[in-house]
């Protein structure tokens, strides 16, 4: 793919803007082998992969800081990456191994790392919400200064309970970031057939929330628009809600064709507007990199990867009597 003119100087360090390329990589990779695992029989059940969304995640965390919480629905493993979650016990973790991060019984909707502040990965559409801005409640009245990203996406933004979060959360000023994460399609709905209003976000004005739209294919903006939500968070103003307007290349899961959108409207956002592409234009325009190291960066990731899908299969099943722990909690 030819170089695309970037007019605008990152106001970025060469440092993080190539922390943020291996970041986006490293998710798109771990996607891509997710996605040959699953064509083996490896994966069961449910897998949506985050292929084309990179830049949303990496650039929020970006602006995250240690103890700042995350929640979010079952597209998901770009998310446990970006925070830091071992890409090993993450791809055990899909192939339902004992060596997962919840010991292969979460499998790839239903992940957890209490080490890294990540509280799911959640299967029922929207039901994350509510819980995320508990989560915040619970950092107001600790007073710590944490934060709370609440991410979901433009198919969940329909939902009841999405309001009744909102209602609460301005009512008592919790320090929560709603993320809507705008792919465009919600399954195989298109937004401007399912949705009344054109942006998600300016529904929070109903309850008093401030919030905006950003790029969600430019992880800069991304990063630049967390770093003001986090910042009227955690100054006490309330929530804010960010609409991230992003693309999945992928269908909505694995076992989704996406025959409602024509291969050349995904080709057109992958030419144009992809995340991984436009860091990597600025990398090589700004004299930050040369494409043999840019090379020998993919050529670390894949080897990352591999390693990671290695110890998925090579990591034991787990035993029947794990189907009795983490059940009940002693009280």
């Amino acid at each position: 793919m030819a170089a695309r003119k970037t007019t605008k100087k990152p106001n970025v360090s060469a440092e993080e803007l190539s922390a943020y390329y291996r970041d986006m990589l490293l998710i798109r990779r771990f996607e891509e082998k997710a996605g040959q695992l699953y064509g083996m029989g490896l994966i069961g059940g449910f897998c949506h992969l985050y292929i084309g969304q990179e830049a949303v995640v990496v650039g929020l965390e970006a602006a995250a800081e240690e103890g700042d919480k995350r929640i979010t629905s079952y597209r998901d493993h770009g998310h446990m990456l970006a925070c830091g979650m071992d890409p090993g016990g993450v791809m055990a973790e899909l192939t339902g191994r004992e060596g997962g991060l919840s010991k292969g019984k979460g499998g790839s909707m239903h992940m957890f790392s209490k080490e890294k502040h990540f509280y799911g990965g959640h299967g029922i559409v929207g039901a994350q919400v509510p819980l995320g801005a508990g989560l915040a409640f619970s950092d107001k009245y600790k007073e710590n200064g944490r934060v709370t990203f609440t991410y979901f996406g433009d198919g969940a933004a329909n939902q009841g309970q999405i309001y009744e979060t909102f209602n609460m959360a301005a009512l008592w000023d919790l320090p929560v970031v709603f993320v809507i994460e705008n792919n465009q399609y919600a399954m195989g709905t298109a937004q401007n057939r399912s949705t009344s209003t054109p942006d998600l976000w300016t529904r929070g004005a109903a309850f008093g929330i401030a919030g905006e739209a950003v790029d969600g294919m430019d992880v800069l903006a991304v990063k630049e628009a967390g770093e003001k939500a986090v910042a009227h968070c955690r100054a006490g103003k309330g929530p804010y809600i960010l609409e991230v307007k992003t693309y999945r290349y992928r269908g909505h899961s694995m076992s989704d064709p996406a025959k409602y959108r024509t291969r050349e409207e995904v080709q057109k956002v992958r030419e144009e507007k992809d995340a991984i592409e436009h860091v990597r234009d600025l990398l090589l325009q700004g004299g930050h990199a040369t494409e043999d190291e840019l090379k020998a960066i993919d050529k670390d990731i894949k080897n990352i990867v591999n390693k990671a899908a290695d110890f998925a299969r090579e990591s034991p099943e787990p035993a029947l009597e794990e189907l009795w722990t983490d059940i009940y909690a002693d009280a």
